[in-house]
């Protein structure tokens, strides 16, 4: 009997240990690349998980576990995300348990600085190492939000020079023990876009101004032709290809904003190259445009489906995209609708308002007959072009 009952013991203890969560050894690591971002899943769609946004370099990251091409990295005590393995670099090799956050969380605030700079309003924090963020954004009230991942609040000197122009007011928020909230309020009903990154260890979110001069002539506008070269894109029945006709609608968008007498205009591409998407998204945020029209070509399995639709994934970009819109359903097309959140990377910078427009769908022949048609090429310019006016009228009021 008693062999039994230390059998049974036995068991209990060896069932007890097997029950209790495994510790999962972590590593420290930064950022690096150009283009580091964190998704919010490891889910498996066509354009990759939910992006959390970009970020900088050298960022500090907590991983956690390996997930095939990517690491998952912990944010903050209830937060964790998932990063490209390519854009992860080991600097310390010293093993810590997941399930110790004390050693590693949290790092407190320092003080708060904003001042206006010539394009731009700059917030300046400091902190004791360059910590994971995101943002985001809402239209009514016209604010962004930044979530600093392992912080805490010893915020006690907010400094707010009278040069700012474009933020309102500015105040901090501890939503949870390691979650460090900042917002941001802006005047105007429109937000032009703000950049995120670190200057050493403090945290700096510049805010852009509106352009200078109102009226679509002094807006500074970026054309993305979709695809190109070994990108072919989608085809239509009769064999169109998307990348041949993205660019003469972007050509024709060109020369209509020019003849309107605007006086900037940036092309991603003006031939049949092969630019691969991050190296659009580092030219423009090389340019600093005021706002970008990615254009592309739709297709479905069903060939019934057919129709115009616009697409922006960050708030600021919303009235954007519905203006287009319903400049491009004057042209008779379907309504396919106003897709918000969209994962495309050309739609995640938060530099600048922008929209992807679906003109019509290749794979639907009808819709495919107008796309070849010279006239439709203008037709869709200038219902992009007066799209583009009334959505300015209302941003710059």
């Amino acid at each position: 009997m008693k062999q039994i009952n230390c059998f049974l013991t036995f068991l209990f203890f060896s069932f007890a240990a097997w029950s209790q969560p495994a510790k999962i050894e972590s590593w420290i690591g930064e950022s690096t690349g150009d283009l580091p971002f964190l998704e919010y899943s490891n889910g498996k769609v066509r354009l990759g998980a939910d992006k959390m946004g970009f970020i900088d370099t050298a960022i500090r990251l907590v991983v956690i576990d390996s997930v095939e091409d990517r690491y998952k990295v912990r944010l903050a005590q209830n937060w964790s995300a998932y990063i490209p393995k390519s854009s992860v670099a080991q600097v310390d090799s010293g093993q810590q348990s997941y399930d110790e956050p004390e050693d590693d969380y949290p790092y407190i605030s320092g003080s708060w600085h904003l001042a206006g700079k010539e394009k731009h309003d700059l917030l300046s924090i400091r902190f004791p190492v360059r910590l994971p963020y995101r943002s985001y954004q809402t239209a009514d009230p016209n604010k962004i939000t930044v979530d600093v991942f392992g912080a805490v609040s010893n915020t006690t000197w907010v400094t707010q020079l009278r040069s700012a122009k474009i933020v309102k007011n500015i105040y901090q928020e501890q939503v949870e023990h390691d979650v460090y909230r900042i917002h941001i309020e802006l005047k105007g009903k429109q937000n032009w876009g703000y950049r995120i990154g670190y200057s050493g260890n403090v945290l700096q979110v510049k805010v852009k101004h509106p352009p200078a001069k109102k009226g679509i002539k002094n807006l500074f506008i970026a054309i993305d032709a979709g695809h190109g070269g070994s990108a072919t894109g989608t085809s239509g029945p009769s064999g169109t290809l998307e990348k041949e006709y993205t660019l003469k609608f972007a050509l024709e968008l060109q020369k209509l904003l020019l003849r309107k007498g605007v006086r900037h205009v940036h092309m991603t591409r003006t031939a049949d190259l092969d630019i691969p998407t991050p190296d659009r998204v580092l030219d423009l945020r090389e340019v600093e445009p005021d706002v970008l029209i990615s254009l592309h070509l739709n297709s479905s399995s069903n060939p019934d489906v057919s129709g115009v639709s616009t697409y922006y994934k960050h708030m600021g970009s919303k009235k954007l995209s519905e203006h287009i819109l319903d400049g491009m359903l004057k042209l008779g097309l379907n309504e396919f609708g106003l897709i918000g959140n969209f994962n495309f990377l050309l739609n995640s910078p938060i530099e600048y308002p922008n929209t992807l427009v679906e003109i019509a769908f290749l794979s639907n022949p009808d819709d495919e007959k107008r796309v070849l048609e010279p006239k439709f090429h203008k037709q869709t310019a200038k219902q992009i072009f007066k799209g583009l006016k009334a959505w300015l009228k209302e941003a710059q009021k």
